[in-house]
């Protein structure tokens, strides 16, 4: 344990250049004092590290100095192969070359784990977009990467929902891929980072002017507040139904696992006839009628009332469709 963590300081501060004892501690997991006893393993190992004093102070590699002990395990070198790509690769042009660096990586293993590489690749697939959803079409992709990567002013047009199209100039920070779909973090003149979905540029130019990126701008943490923002905004209704017995997996299809584990914590027990009642959060009215119908007679919406209007005359309409009258509700 210790000497993996030994190694994986020597490679922070050959990556990093400089860091203080408590950034390493912070990435390593140990206490500070753990980071000083092991920097001291170092130099008496013959390691050059070298510590500043002052304010500024912390810790770095004599300049040049460079290990080879990179010392990929056989699970670690599966893991890379694992998370290669092959489709959004292509999609920022980059195809060839990810191909190529798998070819010199695997060359560069020792057998044990070339091997396991390999078979991590003939037996694992990640497929990004989900059932029947295409990826994204993206054709202006490759001018936003290119203005992410060298920090340049990016021109576009963007289709807004409505839809409007505006013409905005934006400082790209970074792109992101979730479940098959290319989003930019950009940030408009005197504005705060925003979100794009990529697939919404109608035309993009890479414009000569560069940017300077944020200090504390941290694209990952940037990601996971809006992400977590998003489900919050999502689910800004909620509907009032009453859910049969046996019928909360059906919801959970239906609706999703987050509202639903949500609003079985929040209900009361169940009824003597075994039916619970729910608070549900869902995005809109329109919307929560259009999934609660998919639940046929295994739900009963009691609230707000032009929810349970919308569901009464999409019943009618059903049973007029079919030539039946609906029966009355069993209560």
């Amino acid at each position: 344990m210790r000497a993996g963590r030994l190694l994986s300081l020597l490679l922070l501060l050959q990556t990093r250049g400089h860091m203080t004892a408590t950034e390493l501690a912070r990435e390593l997991e140990v206490s500070v004092r753990t980071v000083y006893r092991d920097v001291e393993a170092l130099s008496s190992a013959g390691v050059p590290v070298y510590a500043d004093r002052g304010p500024a102070g912390g810790y770095r590699l004599l300049d040049g100095y460079r290990t080879r002990l990179n010392g990929l395990t056989a699970e670690e070198a599966s893991s890379l192969f694992l998370a290669a790509l092959p489709g959004p690769a292509a999609e920022l042009g980059l195809a060839e070359v990810a191909a190529a660096a798998e070819l010199k990586m695997l060359a560069a293993l020792p057998p044990e784990p070339r091997s396991h590489a390999s078979r991590m690749r003939r037996r694992f697939l990640l497929d990004v977009p989900g059932w029947y959803r295409d990826a994204d079409e993206v054709p202006w992709l490759g001018p936003v990467s290119d203005a992410v990567w060298e920090e340049r002013w990016l021109r576009m047009v963007y289709r807004r929902w409505g839809p409007a199209e505006v013409e905005r100039e934006v400082r790209p920070y970074g792109l992101v891929l979730k479940g098959g779909s290319w989003y930019m973090i950009a940030a408009p003149r005197d504005a705060e980072p925003r979100t794009y979905r990529v697939s919404r540029i109608v035309t993009a130019q890479v414009l000569p002017a560069r940017f300077t990126r944020p200090a504390g701008f941290d694209l990952a943490d940037f990601w996971s507040e809006y992400a977590a923002g998003f489900k919050e905004r999502m689910y800004g209704f909620e509907a009032l139904v009453r859910l049969a017995p046996g019928a909360e997996g059906l919801l959970r299809v239906t609706v999703g696992n987050r509202p639903v584990d949500a609003a079985l914590e929040a209900a009361e027990p169940p009824g003597a006839d075994g039916w619970r009642v729910l608070r549900l959060p869902v995005e809109s009215v329109r919307h929560a009628g259009w999934l609660l119908l998919r639940m046929g007679a295994d739900v009963e919406v009691l609230g707000p009332p032009e929810l349970r209007e919308q569901m009464t005359e999409a019943v009618a309409r059903l049973a007029a469709l079919y030539g039946i009258r609906p029966a009355p509700l069993a209560r």
